[in-house]
């Protein structure tokens, strides 16, 4: 995916398909390609569906939270000339979506969120990884799937860079910090937008009862669970987690 990427002035992005918008948010360690299956699908059925890459590693760093990652979205809809979109996210990007759909609730027509921090998640480790350790580092990668088979070299290549880059390590921090600050708790009873809730049941990071919670809080949810799955149901069952999604979508009429 990569390689189609489109970029325009500030932002960068994939985009396929004609339809109701879908926009994609990514995690901290994720990348545009985790959501290869929910593209491809959706782009073919009746969606357009656009992931821009997150601005985590190139903001300032007083400027690297929630919050002003959550501007950048609106920057990007702004640009895109999009009023309203279904918001997906993983992890961090959930955590986005919720938190721009608190400051602009008529510009969201539904949620998506999977493993989404927001209410708790447990980073990589009681402290930061360990850096220049390359077997930790695969270790804690793996531990994000149910499937460990799942995280390839190239991704724990990739988390082994970041966490020994030290620009990106403090922005990874500042991030993690900013996501404890910005709890959504109080927040999601106010939220009354269709949600759907697609969640492993295996996830160490946001573990099921995060996923209970989310449905408790949240006026409209609808909570699945996904099997033999850890973090990122889009990636380990892309099959299940687009039927979960397509069929959700018709019922609610998005």
């Amino acid at each position: 995916m990569s390689n189609n990427l489109i970029t325009e002035g500030k932002f960068s992005y994939a985009e396929a398909g004609e339809g109701q918008p879908i926009i994609v948010l990514h995690g901290l360690m994720g990348t545009l390609s985790n959501f290869d299956g929910v593209f491809n699908h959706f782009s073919k059925n009746g969606y357009k569906v656009i992931i821009p890459e997150l601005p985590i590693y190139s903001l300032p760093l007083l400027k690297t939270n929630v919050k002003n990652i959550s501007k950048f979205l609106k920057e990007f809809m702004i640009f895109k000339k999009i009023d309203k979109a279904i918001l997906l996210g993983n992890s961090l990007g959930g955590h986005i979506a919720l938190y721009f759909t608190k400051l602009n609730l008529k510009n969201v027509t539904g949620l998506v969120l999977t493993g989404s921090s927001g209410l708790y998640e447990k980073s990589m480790g009681d402290t930061y990884p360990k850096r220049g350790n390359y077997e930790y580092i695969k270790e804690k990668t793996k531990e994000v799937f149910y499937n460990p088979d799942v995280a390839s070299k190239e991704m724990v290549d990739e988390v082994f860079s970041s966490v020994n880059d030290r620009s990106r390590v403090i922005k990874t921090l500042a991030i993690a910090k900013s996501a404890i600050r910005h709890n959504m708790g109080k927040d999601l009873p106010e939220m009354n937008t269709p949600t759907c809730l697609i969640w492993g049941k295996n996830d160490l990071v946001t573990p099921p009862e995060v996923a209970v919670d989310f449905e408790k809080l949240l006026p409209d949810a609808n909570l699945f669970w996904v099997d033999k799955c850890g973090h990122a149901p889009m990636m380990e069952h892309p099959d299940e987690f687009n039927r979960i999604l397509e069929n959700w979508l018709k019922e609610r009429n998005l």
